[in-house]
């Protein structure tokens, strides 16, 4: 019982009223030595490289194409830019898969 009361007053500091503070670290500021990096990033108009795109008339069911405009609204985007980007990935991953 004794030696949670002193563990107690440990805690709390010598004189028992002042609480020890701990330091308060600001976790967005940097940590460490710092160091200029050179700029390694291209200009924004080289960050885009233009692909050749082929207009194409799809018929969808209405179901898949309600699922992508829900979709699409949930994320702020167009749901066409959608499923170009599915047909892509797919496109991607079995031209990849067959070589």
């Amino acid at each position: 019982m004794l030696s949670s009361v002193l563990k107690s007053e440990r805690a709390t500091g010598e004189r028992g009223s002042i609480t020890m503070r701990r330091k308060r670290i600001d976790k967005n500021m940097p940590i460490g030595k710092l160091s200029i990096v050179e700029d390694f990033l291209p200009p924004p108009d080289k960050l885009i490289t233009p692909e050749e795109t082929v207009k194409v008339t799809l018929f969808l069911n209405k179901s898949s194409v309600d699922f992508f405009k829900h979709k699409a609204r949930q994320c702020h985007t167009k749901y066409q830019k959608m499923v170009r980007e599915l047909i892509n990935r797919y496109a991607i991953q079995y031209a990849h898969a067959g070589s």
